[in-house]
């Protein structure tokens, strides 16, 4: 694995396997925290990502027993100090947390969360910021700001654009620990499985994306988020658009054109 951040404390690690880079969250002494170093190298890797042809698709994981709990407030805590009482500061730390997500949102490759332990606070909205998830039996995940006055208004955005209203605001209002099994009903992960077998189904998912034209992975991901925010009627006016310009591309006339003569499907050029 390669430092991300280039110091000492390796917060942040990559591994390049054909196509499919591995993400790891390497700080299990504050679970995986997303403290200000954490924030920037992912935001960091991500931007590296984007430009980056050879990656097909991204696995998120992390180091120790846990995926991450959420903002450092040890780190938080102490700008209270500041002559502001923090406030200019959390506002900036809210601002890039959210462009770090975004990032996720923005990349042209699919990003699985891959989780385990627990994913709380803002580390269930980075779960819930990703394309897909799988999570290991034992996991527990909770957006519990709430329990310590601080509701989790920004894991909202993400969690609410996952799962139905109602399970969403008994994630936020209740603030309590739910097993990977109930959020896997509710949507917010697609699968769950035994802590042994959890690399392996992350991965086999990243080979089968990876598998797939680039170009139309790129498209697509792009085209889901953006008519998700839409009127229906808009929605379709646009998706017709995208689809005809996916259709002037040489993978889907080569792909499209083999599939009819019932030949064997071409070697994707990503265009």
């Amino acid at each position: 694995m390669n430092d991300m951040t280039q110091s000492d404390e390796a917060i942040l690690l990559r591994e390049d396997d054909a196509g499919v880079t591995i993400l790891t969250l390497n700080a299990p002494q504050s679970i995986n925290a997303l403290s200000e170093k954490m924030l920037a190298a992912l935001s960091a890797a991500f931007d590296e990502i984007a430009e980056d042809r050879s990656v097909k698709a991204v696995i998120l994981r992390s180091a120790g027993n846990h995926f991450c709990a959420g903002h450092n407030l040890k780190e938080m805590t102490a700008r209270r100090q500041d002559a502001d009482g923090g406030f200019q500061y959390f506002q900036d730390l809210f601002a890039t947390c959210s462009e770090m997500m975004l990032r996720i949102v923005r990349l042209p490759q699919p990003v699985i969360a891959e989780v385990k332990g627990i994913a709380t606070a803002a580390g269930c909205q980075l779960v819930a910021a990703c394309d897909l998830a799988v999570a290991s039996e034992e996991t527990r995940f909770a957006t519990s700001g709430v329990n310590i006055g601080l509701f989790c208004s920004t894991p909202m955005v993400a969690l609410s654009r996952n799962v139905p209203r109602k399970q969403a605001m008994e994630m936020l209002l209740l603030g309590e620990f739910l097993p990977a099994a109930r959020v896997a009903d509710f949507g917010l992960i697609n699968a769950v499985v035994p802590r042994d077998g959890l690399e392996q189904k992350t991965m086999e998912m990243a080979r089968t994306i990876a598998d797939k034209p680039a170009a139309a992975i790129k498209i697509g991901k792009r085209a889901f988020y953006e008519q998700a925010e839409m009127p229906l009627e808009e929605a379709y006016a646009f998706a017709g658009r995208v689809m005809a310009e996916n259709m002037m591309g040489v993978d889907a006339e080569a792909g499209i054109g083999a599939f009819t003569r019932k030949e064997p499907m071409p070697d994707w050029t990503g265009k």
